[in-house]
């Protein structure tokens, strides 16, 4: 199957003299973002040929601890939604969800976060 277009997303990141991020901006012009700023980023990519995950986890001196912990939830409950739709395994999906409860219990974190 041929390729019939492409998509790009960039991630700017603007360090400081010892090269902590600042300032973070995302493009995904298929999306309608453009320069977007944002505190804080979690990439994770597979490499097939080593059987292994390789992330990029980036976040700006300006990013409270309280929006890192729901940013952390959240992607934990987005993790088990996609896990059941790439595994359709239920079972799995819903002790992840579990989990996912049970860390913002013990996190004190509000309903809907």
């Amino acid at each position: 199957m041929a390729v019939k277009h492409t998509s790009e997303i960039k991630l700017k990141v603007g360090l400081d003299e010892n090269k902590i991020p600042e300032h973070i901006t995302w493009t995904a012009q298929d999306g309608g973002i453009t320069n977007e700023e944002t505190k804080a980023v979690m990439l994770s990519v597979w490499d097939s040929k080593r059987k292994e995950s390789l992330r990029i986890d980036l976040w700006t001196k300006e990013m409270p601890v309280d929006e890192m912990k729901i940013f952390f939830h959240q992607t934990l409950t987005a993790m088990a939604d996609t896990f059941q739709r790439a595994t359709n395994d239920d079972k799995m999906s819903d002790t992840m969800r579990d989990f996912c409860d049970y860390f913002a219990e013990k996190l004190e974190l509000k309903r809907g976060n």
